[in-house]
């Protein structure tokens, strides 16, 4: 009795039928007591309604007999009126409370109390109230035979035919003259309302009851015994039967429910067969994964492992993983395990042994606690991985590191590991003390263009960004002395970032060597200028000769000249010792020893300049000059002396070649000559220097940009000419190319790249 009273108590369709019950009755109650309420409302609405007009018309009625002061008129009506069934009273007072008619003859000229119930509506103030409402003038009392009574007082106002009537004058200030009192019964109301309220609530307990029935039917229908069969077959699903059917006539949402279920049954038991697979699949993975694993104990027993551990170790039943894995009598100082099982966190850890062989294994070991389903750790799980080999690898890799270490520190040239947005020197090698006189602590953390000119920071900078090769620039060490450097810039990477790395070598004695040998050169140029240059110092020296005996033989003979022809000896005179001051300048300023510094230049100067030194040599050799030199030629950046000597280098084996070729038999004219040309093109500024000469042999064509070699006879010629020439093209930024057939001559072509903002001007101009 007990059970079944637990489960009917508990059974969710009692509270589905209990709470749809109270929801159904507290929703009918809440509909009968407004119900009850509104009709209640409307029958006293009715009755103060009826009573008011009865009230007005009592007032009517009376008002002629009132008018005629007819006393025995107005008690008449107001006897008649009484005996309408429910009216109880009808009193008349006068302003002072006296009652002057009544359907009750006693009750005439007896006087009330002015403040008494009926009364006080209006005198509750002083002075009396002359406008009420009609609820104010309304009141209910209760009858001594206990039922109630509706009472309702109307005041009797004055009318103009009151105050000016000849049978009693009212002042025309008395707004009130008295009240009219009708009381009339409302036991008969009282009892329609209680019958409407019994009906109310008969209806409301009989829906109540017929509704409440209909829902335990229908949910005992449409929900017990579905849910009941639900259950059942939730139960044959817990049994592990997933296909069991569910007697449930589909159609509705229990319907859809069943289906529902019996699929999610249908999908369980895929998922366990899946899960099984996946549980054998992992045991047979746990068994088979490449690296060592126990599951431990508290007291650090081995409970499970895996076949590489057995096959290993070949463990013992009880074994401790500390006799297992290195054959000790208690456990390790440094224990993971023992970690994880203190404050349950993964912990890692390397382990080595000493094998029987005595060899050595490394391990690293990471641990994860095994908890119950409270959450308390059982056991702890190691994973341990063999690290031999990348034990060994560490070291070699030390080993290697130490090695390219000493290799880097000790490279001759000075190495900088740059930061490739900042230039930051990161890293140098021991080279720079030697070449810098910074030691390597000095420069970290500063930056490499400090070691530069202000003027050239960023230049340099911009440089290191985007080329991978900077010939010659000028640096700085630490006592502040110049230096020459190439440098070579790579890309590369540093540890957690992208840097440059930099080389640099210092070319400073290379440069003076250079100098030396372009000095020298130029001192061997200047000995074949020689003759030259005397053939052009000869003739200013002959005109100056000339004047001056014309001038000494009349002197002597005092004869008088005349002053147009003194002039003209005289400015004849100026002009050619001007002549040969520009000659022995210019003999000068290519003597001297060039700074090597670039500079916009015009070449066609250039290429007429070095010429004009060999003009007077050409002419007396019959060689002829032509030129064809472009116009508005845009500047180059070069060195203004050591270019012209590039050019006073071709031009001199140009002659040579010429000499050369007609040494032993005579030539027409027109086919000994040096042709000068220069344009512009895509690739710059160009210039070509072609002789009719003898031309270079096939098999030296390729030696003759080298130190040394010549093709000339011995005492010639130093070899030196071409190759400073080709050494200082490239200084330039440009290039030197030639082609020769032998016995029709040489081209000699020569390219200078122009700067982009005199290009992008360039091609501004000429468009």
């Amino acid at each position: 009795m007990l059970t079944s009273g637990y489960q009917i108590r508990h059974s969710l369709i009692s509270k589905l039928i209990l709470s749809v019950g109270v929801t159904l009755l507290v929703s009918m109650s809440i509909w009968a007591y407004f119900n009850i309420r509104y009709q209640r409302h409307r029958a006293m609405e009715n009755i103060v309604d009826n009573t008011d007009r009865l009230t007005n018309t009592i007032r009517l009625g009376t008002h002629y007999a009132m008018m005629l002061n007819s006393r025995d008129d107005i008690t008449q009506i107001i006897t008649n009126i009484s005996r309408q069934e429910d009216i109880k009273n009808i009193r008349i007072y006068n302003k002072l409370g006296q009652i002057k008619f009544s359907n009750t003859p006693s009750e005439v000229n007896t006087r009330t109390n002015i403040k008494a119930e009926a009364c006080d509506i209006c005198h509750r103030s002083n002075p009396p109230l002359s406008e009420v409402t009609l609820e104010e003038r309304t009141r209910i009392m209760t009858s001594p035979a206990g039922y109630r009574l509706l009472g309702m007082i109307t005041p009797i106002r004055n009318e103009p035919g009151c105050s000016t009537d000849a049978c009693h004058v009212h002042p025309q200030n008395k707004k009130i003259l008295g009240a009219l009192d009708v009381v009339v019964s409302l036991e008969k109301t009282d009892q329609q309302i209680q019958s409407f309220k019994n009906g109310i609530i008969l209806l409301t307990v009989f829906v109540f009851l017929i509704a409440s029935a209909l829902i335990s039917v229908i949910v005992v229908r449409f929900v017990s015994r579905p849910i009941h069969n639900l259950i059942d077959g939730v139960r044959f699903f817990a049994q592990g039967n997933y296909d069991h059917p569910m007697n449930i006539t589909p159609g509705d949402e229990m319907g859809f429910l069943a289906e529902a279920i019996h699929q999610m049954g249908r999908a369980i038991g895929e998922k366990q067969a899946e899960l099984n697979r996946q549980k054998d699949e992992f045991q047979h993975l746990f068994e088979l994964v490449p690296c060592l694993i126990t599951i431990q104990d508290r007291d650090f027993r081995l409970i499970r492992y895996n076949r590489d551990f057995a096959d290993k170790f070949h463990p013992a039943d009880g074994n401790y993983c500390f006799q297992a894995y290195k054959g000790l009598a208690v456990r390790c100082v440094s224990c993971p395990v023992a970690l994880t099982f203190e404050d349950g966190k993964s912990h890692y850890g390397e382990e080595s042994r000493v094998n029987a062989d005595g060899s050595v294994t490394h391990w690293v070991a990471r641990t994860s606690p095994v908890r119950d389903a409270g959450g308390n750790i059982v056991a702890v799980m190691e994973v341990c991985l063999d690290i031999t080999r990348r034990k060994e690898l560490e070291e070699s890799l030390e080993k290697s590191e130490k090695k390219y270490r000493a290799i880097f520190n000790n490279i001759p040239n000075p190495v900088f590991v740059l930061d490739m947005d900042s230039l930051i020197v990161l890293d140098c090698n021991h080279s720079i003390t030697s070449v810098y006189g910074f030691s390597s602590d000095e420069l970290l953390n500063r930056s490499f263009l400090d070691m530069f000119s202000d003027a050239e920071r960023s230049l340099v900078g911009e440089k290191i960004r985007t080329e991978t090769v900077i010939n010659r620039v000028k640096q700085m060490d630490k006592s502040g002395r110049t230096l020459f450097v190439d440098i070579w810039i790579s890309p590369s990477e540093y540890p957690g970032r992208r840097v440059f790395l930099v080389t640099t070598s210092d070319i400073t004695e290379r440069l003076e060597t250079e100098q030396q040998f372009i000095q020298a050169s130029k001192m061997a140029t200047l000995g074949e200028m020689a003759t030259g240059v005397a053939h052009e110092l000869n003739q200013p020296l002959s005109v100056i000769k000339t004047a001056s005996s014309f001038f000494i033989k009349k002197i002597s003979r005092q004869e008088k000249m005349d002053d147009d022809v003194l002039i003209n000896l005289l400015t004849k005179i100026d002009s050619n010792v001007d002549r040969a001051s520009r000659i022995i300048t210019h003999m000068r300023q290519f003597a001297r020893k060039s700074e090597g510094k670039l500079e916009r230049v015009q070449i066609n100067e250039i290429l007429e300049k070095a010429f004009e030194i060999f003009s007077q040599q050409l002419k007396i050799r019959d060689i002829e000059a032509v030129w064809e030199l472009g116009t508005g030629l845009p500047l180059v950046l070069g060195d203004p002396g050591r270019l012209e000597q590039v050019f006073i280098n071709l031009i001199l084996n140009a002659r040579d070649a010429i000499e050369e070729r007609w040494v032993h038999r005579e030539s027409e004219h027109q086919e000994r000559r040096i042709t000068f040309k220069t344009w512009m093109s895509e690739k710059g500024v160009n210039v070509e220097i072609c002789d009719t000469g003898a031309g270079i042999p096939k098999g030296v064509q390729d030696k003759i940009f080298e130190p040394f070699f010549t093709t000339k006879d011995v005492g010639k010629g130093t070899g030196l000419g071409l190759s400073i020439s080709y050494g200082i093209i490239r200084e330039c930024g440009g290039a030197i190319h030639f082609a020769s057939e032998e016995g029709r001559g040489t081209h000699f072509t020569i390219q200078f790249p122009v700067q982009q903002d005199i290009h992008d001007e360039y091609i501004h101009t000429a468009g």
